[in-house]
């Protein structure tokens, strides 16, 4: 089942990581798991083939990131596309006052998205509005911080660590933090002027706040899927009473796959498909040949299902998803074609 954990690179949007998969693995049945902004790197989950049916599964994993938040800084899209809109010397702010404020977006349940954002409203793509003028948040939606910690914070991004590689921190969490010998990441440049007019509706707005005046926050965020990093960085920039943007993002990690396990785009038709059962953080269960080819059909033997379990085939072969249900044994979220 032809399942790939993608390295994308800085500057292209994930349907042109997906249209260059179709190309390199010579499908067009070709899809990915948790979009990722231009302006991001790092994990994409892709899938081809009969993987393709692990999407919805795929998409609702937790997620880690890497974030500089640049304060002082606002733009439209809430990153470093710009254009600069508003400016305020963050100069006072320190480390101390970001970490005071972990505990607040820890106990958030709900956010507003980026008005630049795929969710639709009334219909239509947020950021297509967003796009000609009409800059409108959408509503409130759930999400969930699992952990933010504070890797380093500096008076300009340069300052700040330049290497990383996966460790444990002080709390027990996992995650990629700064290390002598880590690997480097691509960052958009740094905005320290008026970027052009996004679109219609988008003017440059007043000049950028002078080189020292807006300090870069690096955090290590691990959200739960629909958790808008972006949203984020505006909303610590509201609580330290400056604007902010999210300067650079990582992902390091989508559900049980990590950064190490990612292959560059380009070497996509030779890498090594992931397994599976190596990629779904759901429950397990192997069954008998009797029963795979019975659930393949469509019957539903006897099972006791509790929570939403991937069930595998005597020949390690994905057989289905299926779902606890009150009124029958269990639902079938998902079938599978066996040996695909």
């Amino acid at each position: 089942m032809p399942l790939y954990c993608v390295d994308k690179p800085l500057g292209i949007t994930s349907h042109d990581v997906v249209a260059r998969a179709r190309r390199l693995l010579t499908t067009r049945r070709v899809g990915h798991a948790g979009t990722l902004d231009p302006l991001a790197s790092g994990v994409l989950l892709v899938m081809s083939h009969e993987a393709t049916k692990l999407s919805q599964f795929l998409t609702g994993h937790d997620k880690s990131y890497l974030a500089w938040v640049a304060l002082g800084l606002g733009t439209p899209t809430l990153d470093a596309e710009g254009p600069v809109v508003a400016t305020a010397d963050a100069r006072h702010i320190g480390a101390a006052d970001v970490n005071a404020l972990i505990p607040r977006f820890l106990a958030l349940d709900e956010q507003r998205p980026p008005a630049f954002s795929a969710i639709k409203q009334a219909g239509e793509r947020s950021y297509t509005a967003a796009r000609r003028g009409d800059l409108v948040e959408p509503p409130a939606r759930p999400v969930g911080y699992r952990s933010i910690e504070l890797l380093a914070f500096a008076d300009e991004v340069d300052d700040l660590p330049r290497r990383f590689s996966p460790g444990a921190g002080s709390d027990g969490s996992w995650h990629w933090r700064p290390a002598a010998d880590g690997r480097t990441f691509a960052l958009p440049p740094t905005l320290r002027s008026p970027s052009p007019a996004i679109g219609p509706g988008h003017t440059a707005g007043p000049p950028a706040a002078k080189p020292g005046a807006h300090p870069v926050a690096l955090l290590a965020l691990r959200v739960a899927a629909g958790t808008y990093v972006r949203s984020f960085a505006r909303d610590l920039g509201v609580a330290l009473g400056v604007p902010a943007h999210l300067a650079g993002l990582v992902r390091t990690a989508s559900g049980r796959l990590d950064l190490r396990d990612a292959v560059p785009l380009d070497e996509l038709a030779t890498a090594t498909a992931v397994e599976p059962r190596a990629a779904l953080e759901l429950a397990q269960r192997r069954v008998d040949g009797a029963t795979a080819t019975a659930i393949a059909r469509g019957q539903r033997p006897p099972l006791e299902i509790t929570e939403r379990t991937a069930i595998w085939g005597p020949d390690g072969d994905l057989i289905a998803v299926l779902d606890p249900d009150d009124e029958r044994p269990y639902r079938v979220a998902r079938v599978f074609t066996r040996g695909s």
